[in-house]
């Protein structure tokens, strides 16, 4: 199984960045671990601050991969484009948030991926991408 995980904006400070919401663990050592949980998963890793990159990431391997993970950070409330790029490719999306959007500001409580995606995991913390994982070997 090859699976592919995206990060947006602002997860390439993870261990830095507000600890308190998100942890102190950056995600490069976090998907290390992550590889080491599922040795029978091929694990890739992508992070991007632009939108247009996570885009054409999506269109990249959005017909070769058998999943995507995708914390697309602040673009899921914002981003058309990215939601449209989850229904344009055929490889199952699933939306994954460290914290949980509905228990923060109003404006995180939308997000424009949801409809496009096959399954939202929220407010585990890091555990999200693990329990993403673990729903796709069930």
């Amino acid at each position: 199984m090859k699976v592919q995980i995206i990060n947006g904006p602002n997860l390439n400070l993870l261990g830095t960045r507000q600890p308190e919401i998100y942890g102190n663990t950056t995600f490069e050592t976090y998907f290390q671990e992550l590889k080491k949980k599922f040795p029978n998963i091929e694990l890739h890793y992508f992070q991007s601050n632009v939108e247009g990159e996570i885009i054409n990431k999506l269109h990249e391997i959005g017909f070769e991969y058998n999943a995507i993970i995708i914390n697309a950070g602040g673009y899921t409330h914002t981003s058309v484009a990215i939601a449209d790029a989850i229904a344009s490719i055929k490889t199952p999306t699933i939306e994954v948030h460290i914290s949980n959007p509905s228990a923060r500001e109003p404006f995180r409580h939308t997000s424009y991926l949801a409809k496009n995606v096959v399954g939202s995991i929220a407010g585990f913390g890091l555990k999200s991408y693990e329990i993403a994982l673990q729903s796709l070997i069930l």
